[in-house]
């Protein structure tokens, strides 16, 4: 499996907040995994065109991933910002 529960830790320990190891709820820990779930996803559908199923859930993602950026942006630009500038997204 390409998403293995220590790539998830090493994901959640950089990008969430610096309180605790595991903060899985915070916004900036949730776009940043589903970042690199879509950059797995978009890897695959190059190879694999048609693969209709994959191309669905890769857009479900790219919608709650940009629900959550608009979220931040609303909440505390500072933090949409800098989560923008980490990840290397842009709107």
């Amino acid at each position: 499996m390409y998403l293995t529960q220590e790539k998830k830790e090493e994901i959640f320990a950089n990008h969430g907040s610096a309180k605790t190891k595991q903060d899985t709820g915070s916004a900036e820990a949730q776009i940043a995994l589903f970042s690199f779930r879509i950059n797995h996803l978009t890897e695959h559908m190059k190879s694999n065109k048609k693969d209709y199923g994959t191309q669905q859930g890769l857009l479900r993602l790219v919608g709650k991933r940009r629900k959550l950026l608009n979220y931040l942006f609303e909440k505390d630009i500072t933090r949409y910002r800098a989560i923008i500038a980490e990840l290397g997204l842009r709107k």
